[in-house]
């Protein structure tokens, strides 16, 4: 899964580049937005979102995340994210384990 973002101001820190916490959020959406997809007939939450930050994106800047499964088991599914600038840099990079849920998903 691949989606585009662009950096506003709301999304920086005082630095005036991408607040970590909004990258890892950006992360978690869009990980969890791919196993949305996979098709599954439960939900599914993070179990863990474990973020490195390596490069800063700076306001008006158009950044892309990419996520893809890693592992789809029964209950677990295990993905990686990453956000890159318009250079094709990383930004950040995330692993993640989503769990099943019992909520089932309207078909």
């Amino acid at each position: 899964m691949e989606v585009e973002f662009t950096v506003r101001e709301d999304m920086t820190n005082p630095m005036g580049v991408l607040h970590g916490g909004i990258a890892s959020t950006i992360l978690d959406e869009v990980v969890g937005t791919m196993v949305y997809a996979l098709g599954r007939e439960f939900a599914y939450v993070s179990v863990n979102l474990n973020c490195d930050f390596l490069h800063a994106a700076r306001i008006g800047d158009v950044i892309t995340t990419k996520a893809r499964v890693i592992r789809a088991g029964k209950n677990i599914v295990h993905v990686e994210g990453a956000i890159f600038d318009p250079e094709n840099r990383i930004i950040a990079k995330c692993t993640s384990n989503l769990i099943q849920t019992n909520l089932k998903l309207p078909a």
